[in-house]
């Protein structure tokens, strides 16, 4: 067998999250020591497949010192440090995100030098969005924290589904839409690349202030009048990503699934946008879903949702960032093998205090988190 049709069988058995039978087929390959760097970094993604992130790492770092050039290889270790907690070295790997074949054509060609977390005062500093929502939300915390070191003029640039919203956030002079010109600017920095030119640290989490968004209350008037003849504990939920996220297989759900959550005294409100969002019309037998997916609108809708109702139930998803940065109640049910942001065997999160996570122990077991879910939401219920 060539090392193409190894490569080949091993790939399809990753997928399928069966990295114990990669690994036993790579091991003998690599007794000696020495092999082909394919066949170690399959080694490596079968070790995380399983959950053992650190026996990863070494593998990793062996291969990034054998082919420095090769940058899909300095972004997975990057996704390791980072989910291993080492923000110091992963920050700095992570930066090599843009280099891979699915992420070339979402560079910012900027002319201009990036911020290096030094202050240029008298300077304005254009910082942009640059990734999903869920990155966007996760990150805005960190605008003020660089108008505040830069002592610069900062120019915050958004797409147009958060300006609303980012519009009330504090620590920028001018806001601007992504696609639109930006004033004149002197420096650049890529919201995502703020935490390596600021050196952030785990123990500078959650950071002030906190929370960092908030609803508009309009808004909340209008989503409190519709949940208000809705008795008993309120729920938002959701269950699957976006299709085209290249992890969704492994983050995502069915409706179905959740159907242990159903208890007396609980009314699910689905917030699923999307392909699946029509599946809340036909619940699970006893889950009391009310869909709300067809009048959200906006984030600002999403969000006054999240400040009016008692709990927010998801999957890995923009939501969940959205109610970690209103200070809003969220449980996220997680993969084994996670985003590297929610790092590994705990069950809260430094970047939000209001979110609880509840892992996968197996490798696609939702039915055993879904349970612990459930089980923990008879005791929210049962304490009113």
């Amino acid at each position: 067998m060539d090392i193409r049709e190894i490569e080949g069988q091993a790939r399809a058995l990753l997928m399928a999250g069966r990295g114990a039978e990669v690994e036993a087929m790579i091991r003998p390959l690599l007794a000696s020591g020495t092999g082909a760097v394919a066949l170690w970094a399959l080694l490596a993604q079968a070790f995380r497949v399983q959950g053992r992130v650190a026996e990863a790492k070494p593998i990793q770092e062996m291969l990034v010192d054998a082919l420095p050039g090769h940058l899909s290889t300095r972004f997975d270790l990057s996704e390791t440090l980072l989910l291993l907690g080492d923000f110091e070295r992963g920050w700095r790997e992570y930066s090599y995100r843009y280099s891979l074949a699915h992420t070339a054509r979402i560079e910012r060609k900027v002319q201009r030098p990036r911020w290096d977390g030094r202050p240029i005062p008298g300077q304005t500093l254009l910082i942009h969005d640059e990734q999903g929502y869920g990155d966007t939300f996760q990150f805005m915390r960190m605008v003020a924290w660089a108008k505040q070191r830069s002592q610069a003029h900062v120019v915050l640039e958004i797409n147009h589904d958060m300006a609303s919203i980012a519009s009330r956030m504090q620590g920028f002079d001018a806001i601007t839409l992504r696609g639109e010109l930006p004033p004149p600017f002197q420096v650049h920095c890529e919201m995502m690349s703020l935490p390596m030119a600021m050196g952030l640290q785990l123990s500078d989490l959650p950071g002030d202030p906190m929370p960092y968004l908030a609803a508009l209350p309009e808004r909340r008037e209008i989503w409190r009048k519709r949940l208000a003849p809705y008795e008993g504990l309120k729920v938002a939920f959701l269950w699957a990503g976006r299709p085209t996220h290249l992890n969704d297989a492994n983050r995502s759900m069915s409706l179905a699934t959740l159907a242990p959550l159903a208890q007396e005294g609980v009314t699910f409100f689905a917030i699923q946008k999307g392909p699946t969002e029509g599946d809340a019309l036909t619940p699970p037998p006893g889950m009391n879903i009310v869909s709300l997916s067809p009048d959200i609108g906006d984030f600002e809708d999403t969000a006054a949702i999240l400040s009016e109702v008692d709990l927010l139930i998801s999957i890995d998803s923009s939501p969940v960032h959205l109610a970690g940065a209103l200070g809003r109640p969220a449980w996220v049910m997680l993969p084994l093998l996670p985003d590297w942001r929610w790092l590994q065997e705990r069950e809260d999160t430094p970047w939000y205090p209001s979110v609880r996570l509840f892992r996968q122990t197996e490798w696609g077991r939702w039915d055993q988190v879904v349970e612990r879910v459930a089980a923990a939401l008879a005791e929210r219920r049962a304490q009113g």
